[in-house]
């Protein structure tokens, strides 16, 4: 069960794909499948990546960033690298 309103929106709209893919042939299906899978992976390490950075931004340590976004605070490390050698464009 989704904790927030916009989580229970995507999950439903994820539910409804599944459900007008489920009589494609299974090669197509597994394809379509595989390509929504990844396209959301991308999607929400882009964002977790973000949201960790700023988090550690504001001093947040890696245990309680990990903690939050429910990975271990080692995961989190790997995750900050990309993030931290990527230079800073001045605004």
């Amino acid at each position: 069960m989704a904790d927030s309103e916009g989580v229970a929106f995507l999950r439903s709209d994820v539910a409804r794909f599944c459900s007008d893919i489920a009589d494609l042939a299974p090669a197509v299906r597994l394809a379509r499948l595989a390509e929504l899978r990844a396209m959301l992976d991308d999607v929400t390490s882009q964002a977790m990546a973000a949201a960790m950075a700023d988090a550690r931004g504001e001093g947040w340590g890696l245990r309680r960033i990990g903690k939050h976004a429910g990975v271990s605070h080692e995961q989190v490390r790997r995750m900050l690298v990309p993030a931290e050698a990527q230079p800073t464009t001045p605004r």
